[in-house]
């Protein structure tokens, strides 16, 4: 009896590290699909996901995992492909109506210079307004198309942003001072160094700080901390909470009673930040 308790002791004791073995090459597999997967979806590579074990059902997954990988490169490309002929397709328009729309705002000065009825006058006025709009609208949806069509931006060089935004924010002096707005301005003690494009932050914090102005109820706060995170933070009545959501997705408009977004500076902003490797959002909050 005893001898048979002992066999089935050593048979248990088979059969343990056995299943301890096979739990250890599975787990194995298993990280070594997990991290060659994480590889393949932040690079665009042709590999295929390979594991060492031959485990039928770990080989098995990592086949079914590498035909997914294949179809969400294709569709990816197919993405990338379609957002580059978009691109290509503003940039092109945009082109081709600045140089009739300069016409048109040669042949109104003209007018202008013309003697004209009050009515005739109160419908040129009209008119210069909204070629005016189109215009600015035409040089951003330019200026969106090329910025968003360079793959690696501006050049990158070192700067500090805490002289970077204290330039931004004196080009904005006569404006400010136009709104009656004394701007609260908390920038780090340290000097905030990195390697980003000067021409591109200078261009990001512009176009944050117009937007800001907008909408403005006559305040505004600028915060640069040590982590190299900036704050641009304002109250704006005029806005609700769905506004601020969307203000950075691509030609989203907003309409107020003294002003009108053509929906492309933030979208500049989110483009020229995504190009230099970082983020930006937008925030709501009551009060």
């Amino acid at each position: 009896m005893e001898f048979w308790l002992w066999i089935l002791v050593a048979v248990l004791l088979i059969i343990i590290v056995f299943l301890t073995i096979k739990i250890c090459l599975m787990k194995k597999s298993a990280q070594e699909i997990s991290e060659a997967f994480l590889d393949r979806l932040t690079e665009d590579t042709n590999t295929l996901i390979d594991i060492s074990s031959r485990d039928r059902h770990m080989r098995e997954l990592a086949r079914e995992i590498n035909i997914q990988l294949n179809k969400l490169k294709e569709e990816r490309h197919r993405f990338q492909q379609g957002d580059r002929e978009l691109k290509d397709a503003v940039t092109n328009i945009s082109h081709d109506i600045r140089t009739p729309l300069t016409a048109v705002c040669g042949y109104l000065d003209l007018l202008d210079r013309e003697e004209k009825s009050e009515d005739a006058a109160r419908y040129l006025k009209i008119i210069r307004s909204r070629t005016e709009i189109l215009r600015q609208l035409t040089e951003e949806l330019f200026r969106y198309s090329v910025f968003t069509s360079s793959a690696d931006g501006t050049p990158a060089e070192p700067v500090v942003l805490n002289r970077l935004l204290e330039e931004s924010i004196s080009a904005f002096y006569a404006v400010l001072r136009q709104r009656k707005i004394t701007p609260r301005i908390t920038l780090s003690e340290e000097k905030v160094r990195r390697t980003l494009s000067r021409s591109a932050c200078s261009r990001l914090f512009g176009n944050l700080i117009s937007n800001a102005l907008k909408y403005s109820d006559g305040d505004l706060e600028i915060t640069l901390k040590d982590t190299g995170e900036i704050i641009f933070s304002n109250h704006a009545s005029r806005l609700d909470e769905i506004q601020v959501g969307r203000l950075f997705d691509r030609f989203y408009t907003v309409e107020t009673a003294s002003s009108r977004s053509n929906g492309l500076g933030l979208s500049i902003a989110r483009a020229l930040t995504e190009q230099m490797g970082g983020t930006i959002s937008a925030g709501y909050e009551d009060g």
